[in-house]
């Protein structure tokens, strides 16, 4: 009887590292524009305290005009403002801006993944601020074990749901009713004042909120914001995602690690998931020519200054659309800011 010989065990061939012919500059571009975009809002946000001090003080201080880009910060108005549009055909008078801005970050979303997240938002640039500074104080970042992480992760999306089923439930004419009512008419000067009046309670909340997104990669944007969540599930739609090629991958798993949003990049072949913030992080990591980019259908790359002047190109066009078209600014006599604005601390939520 001759003995056959057990086939030995497969040995997985170490595969040659092909470097890259040049340094990636992704994160150095994103940066730029993070930093572009929270200075304009920082701008914005200047001008508006004027605008607001002006009618406090009875017109005695500078007067400085009403910019409509701080209606960016009324996603809700917003959302509300959106369902207002769709249902009657009919663009808003009240806070036109902050839809049409709403409007330019969801076609980013859909056609670019969840990049406003990565790119634009003020709020994103300052949760990635604070965890590389939790990263050089104690020279790591935290994560929460899988069995807690996956629920946190699902509170946005609670959030999410009620913010639209309460929108939702709401008729054309209630929306406009509560637009323009006095707590609708100031909301964003209710919204400034939340901020230079900061109650005991909303200060610890914001404090609590800070530790934990100097522990822990991204805490607001991957544990509770709506407005990501919305972002999120829109851009599982998009044409663009990260795409990995396995024969020229060298399985390092730098990306993985590099990836804010925890996602198995060195796993996958397609990053599709509603986590992705299209940041380029993992691409930027990854030391192997080709093996890992952000891919447009049929394999088609977009680099990094695509995915910028991408973002730029679908912003300035729906902001110079509503300029033009006349609806970008919310036009109210100037008597009812002088009646609403100092005793703004009066109207509650209707």
């Amino acid at each position: 009887m001759s003995a056959v010989a057990s086939p030995e065990p497969a040995v997985r061939a170490k595969k040659k590292l092909l470097r890259r012919r040049r340094p990636d500059r992704s994160q150095a571009l994103r940066r730029i524009v993070q930093c572009l975009f929270a200075a304009l809002n920082v701008w914005i946000g200047v001008e508006f305290y004027l605008f607001v001090r002006h009618y406090e003080t009875g017109g005695t201080s500078l007067y400085v005009p009403r910019p409509p880009g701080v209606e960016g910060w009324l996603p809700i108005a917003s959302l509300m403002n959106l369902k207002y549009w769709l249902e009657t055909g009919e663009v808003p008078a009240i806070h036109p801006a902050g839809m049409f801005l709403l409007v330019a970050f969801l076609a980013i979303s859909w056609l670019l993944r969840k990049s406003f997240c990565s790119w634009l938002c003020p709020i994103g640039a300052l949760s990635e601020a604070l965890w590389r500074a939790g990263r050089s104080i104690f020279g790591r970042n935290f994560r929460l074990p899988r069995w807690l992480d996956f629920p946190l992760r699902s509170v946005k999306y609670v959030l999410l749901g009620l913010f639209l089923y309460a929108i939702g439930t709401m008729s054309a004419p209630a929306i406009r009713a509560f637009m323009e009512s006095p707590y609708g008419l100031i909301a964003d000067v209710k919204m400034l004042n939340f901020f230079r009046y900061l109650s005991v309670t909303a200060a610890v909340t914001l404090g609590v909120l800070a530790v934990a997104s100097v522990l822990l990669q991204n805490f607001w944007c991957r544990y509770l914001c709506p407005y990501g969540a919305l972002l999120g599930l829109l851009s599982r739609f998009s044409p663009a995602y990260v795409r990995r090629e396995p024969h020229l991958c060298i399985d390092c798993a730098k990306c993985a690690q590099a990836c804010p949003s925890w996602l198995p990049v060195d796993q996958l072949v397609s990053v599709r998931s509603e986590e992705c913030i299209g940041c380029m992080a993992c691409v930027a990591a990854c030391p192997a020519e080709g093996a890992l980019y952000l891919s447009l259908p049929r394999r088609r790359r977009l680099p990094a200054w695509a995915l910028a002047a991408g973002i730029a190109a679908i912003f300035f066009a729906v902001v110079s659309y509503a300029r033009w078209a006349g609806y970008w600014r919310t036009d109210l006599p100037s008597q009812v800011y002088f009646e609403l604005i100092p005793r703004a601390h009066e109207f509650s939520h209707p």
